[in-house]
């Protein structure tokens, strides 16, 4: 017998809610796979000028090699409230692809525009082994809460 599949296809609702997660979204986990292994880690995080998920991170971290090797990974946004029980708070998981900015035009887009959301980072965003990346979802999971379970794709996200 088949347990039901507890997510449903995204509505309007459903897909402002995934957005508004990314848009007030200032940090995240990332998990990635490294040494063959899941590997999780907290990064900072700005929506792009497109609404997407962006990071900007250093050589040094793990998962900037990791996700060189293999630019699939996963996000997790949504920051409990200051009340309640933090599963009854909303939570978006994104399966996505980390994209490098290696274009200087795209490189200095990025930058402004995630300074504008994470103004401490200007003391490191121009370290040369810091780097732009935007993560580019193809499909989501959203918990809106209990009972509010929705599967969303790449176009419900903006992408």
């Amino acid at each position: 017998m088949s347990a039901k599949d507890p997510f449903r296809p995204a509505d309007d609702a459903a897909r402002a809610l995934a957005r508004k997660l990314i848009a007030e979204a200032r940090y995240a986990a990332l998990a990635v796979l490294r040494d063959g292994a899941p590997f999780v880690t907290r990064i900072a995080l700005a929506p792009g000028p497109d609404g997407l998920p962006v990071t900007l991170i250093s050589d040094l971290a793990p998962h900037t090699a990791a996700l060189r090797a293999l630019p699939d990974c996963s996000l997790l946004v949504g920051e409990p409230g200051p009340k309640g029980d933090p599963l009854t708070h909303p939570r978006l998981t994104l399966q996505a692809r980390a994209v490098f900015a290696t274009r200087p035009a795209e490189r200095t887009t990025l930058r402004d525009h995630y300074l504008d959301h994470q103004p401490k980072a200007q003391l490191y965003a121009d370290f040369a082994d810091f780097h732009f990346v935007r993560l580019v979802p193809h499909s989501g999971h959203l918990n809106g809460g209990f009972g509010q379970a929705f599967r969303l794709m790449a176009e419900d996200l903006g992408a």
